[in-house]
């Protein structure tokens, strides 16, 4: 069987891993995840437990979540090269170390906003703090990135990699919670542009957005949820 990709939207970090799965080329299924009405329950929990995006369901039908362990997954399995390098180079060791902060210290720095966001009876002080630690935060691992990112057009090298894709999907918070003022960071901003205006990140956008984009033939098509939830939940 192919692997499905469960992707969240909307504004889901797993929009990079569409991308990438898109990238590498090799046959592929996706399944759309409304997060904010199709993952809150028991029944999706059966599938994972931490009630989140992304999840794969592998070529051998075993489920496998969590970003990174997806996108080794998929490295593994990208034996062209098209979006990582030999594990033994150094930029692939580059490759791993800024995949890594953007899953761990950048993402995480949104959590304060997210919980702001999602509370609905919260005392307006709570939300203050909130989003003052929040904004902070990601102010702080913005500037941590500005300073990492190099003079190369992409974050290791001249071409599109895991990286790109692990950032882009949750650069696009800043301005989803108005937390950062993007100009104040314009290697970065010159960065976003960049892998934004790529092929297989359009396309990816447009999926999120539920349009049906021609791509590139590898995707075979959407499966609804439930279908998934049948069949490989446990």
């Amino acid at each position: 069987m192919e692997p499905i990709l469960l992707y969240g939207f909307p504004s889901g970090s797993s929009m990079g891993l569409v991308a990438a799965f898109e990238h590498v080329g090799q046959p592929y299924r996706l399944c759309r995840v409304d997060m904010l009405t199709e993952m809150k329950n028991d029944t999706y929990a059966r599938l994972n437990g931490r009630q989140e995006t992304p999840v794969l369901i592998t070529d051998e039908g075993r489920v496998l979540t969590e970003t990174m362990a997806i996108a080794a997954w998929l490295e593994a399995r990208d034996t062209t090269r098209r979006i990582s390098f030999d594990r033994r180079s150094p930029e692939a060791d580059r490759m791993h170390q800024l995949m890594a902060f953007v899953n761990t210290g950048f993402t995480a720095a949104f959590t304060p906003l997210w919980a702001a966001f999602e509370m609905e009876t919260a005392k307006p002080e709570t939300l203050a703090v909130l989003r003052d630690f929040g904004r902070a935060s990601v102010a702080l691992r913005h500037a941590q990135l500005e300073a990492l990112i190099g003079d190369t057009p992409f974050l290791v090298g001249d071409r599109l990699t895991l990286a790109d894709t692990t950032l882009i999907g949750v650069a696009r918070w800043a301005e989803f919670h108005e937390a950062v003022d993007g100009n104040a960071y314009p290697r970065l901003a010159a960065l976003r542009r960049r892998i934004e205006a790529e092929s297989v990140v359009q396309y990816a956008l447009a999926i999120e957005d539920g349009e049906k984009p021609a791509g590139s033939g590898a995707c075979l098509g959407q499966v609804p949820l439930t279908d998934v939830i049948k069949r490989f939940a446990a």
